[in-house]
């Protein structure tokens, strides 16, 4: 054996290392909160846009630490993204954080989740109500051609503390109409509404406020909520997913699932501060 096919092979057996291993391609970091990254996508996974998979890193001790993350990219993309908050102390942030290409995470594809069109009924307007990385599986569904097919309007309500804390969803959202793959299908059926509830911006208050006082209706010309018409994804703490599910049934909407369909649905795996 050659030297360079020795260098060769132990490069190859380098390349997976971990369980369930994939590569880091590329990584943003938005806030000194928030950062993207995209990895390798397994052969073997199919999923639906809104699911979400288990991935993780190593311990000190080489055991996986694992917590749901949402796919933000959709079904047909060849890589998967992925939008996380950064903990300081988090068992797993911590050292997600500093994750740069060429690294490996572990990624185990098995998809699952409630945030698919499938759980809702047929309808003509679909809410999406996010705040912070609970963006992810909109960031999805608002590139699946599906979500356009089956909805006359898509109304995707952000909020978080502050406008940096936007700047991933927006810089999505204004993309996608000029989209080569997906621009024709959203064409002016998406409809953005960020806000933020601590800094100063030109859309302010919590998704919850806005639903219940009728300004968002008004802000962007549309009728009230209403059962007949309209479907809804929640995706935030589960303490906004508890505020946001009153109202919404306020508006007749009642909580489906994935075997039982009905006019909204809310994801509970949703990973808070503490990750």
């Amino acid at each position: 054996m050659n030297e360079l096919s020795t260098v060769n092979d132990i490069a190859a057996k380098s390349v997976r290392t971990l369980p369930d291993a994939q590569t880091v391609t590329h990584v943003h970091h938005w806030t000194d909160r928030l950062f993207s990254f995209r990895v390798t996508r397994p052969k073997s996974l199919r999923f639906r846009s809104g699911e979400f998979v288990m991935i993780g890193l190593p311990d000190e001790n080489g055991k996986p630490i694992l917590r749901a993350y949402s796919i933000a990219s959709p079904s047909w993309d060849e890589e998967l993204e992925f939008y996380s908050i950064k903990v300081p102390d988090g068992p797993l942030t911590s050292r997600l954080q500093h994750i740069k290409p060429g690294d490996q995470i572990i990624l185990r594809p098995k998809p699952v989740g409630t945030l698919v069109l499938d759980a809702l009924l047929p309808g003509k307007r679909l809410w999406f109500l996010a705040t912070g990385t609970g963006i992810a599986p909109f960031a999805s569904l608002m590139r699946d051609p599906e979500t356009y097919e089956k909805y006359d309007q898509v109304i995707m309500m952000h909020t978080c503390r502050e406008a940096a804390e936007l700047e991933y969803g927006r810089q999505l959202v204004e993309s996608l109409p000029d989209d080569p793959l997906i621009g024709e299908f959203v064409g002016d059926k998406l409809k953005y509404y960020p806000t933020t509830t601590r800094e100063q911006f030109h859309h302010m208050g919590r998704i919850t406020d806005n639903l219940r006082s009728g300004k968002v209706f008004q802000d962007l010309g549309l009728s009230p909520m209403n059962a007949a018409d309209d479907r809804a994804m929640v995706c935030g703490s589960l303490a906004f997913n508890l505020d946001v599910k009153a109202i919404l049934e306020e508006f007749g909407l009642r909580e489906g699932a994935n075997s039982d369909p009905k006019e909204y649905v809310v994801e509970k795996a949703f990973v808070g501060d503490g990750i």
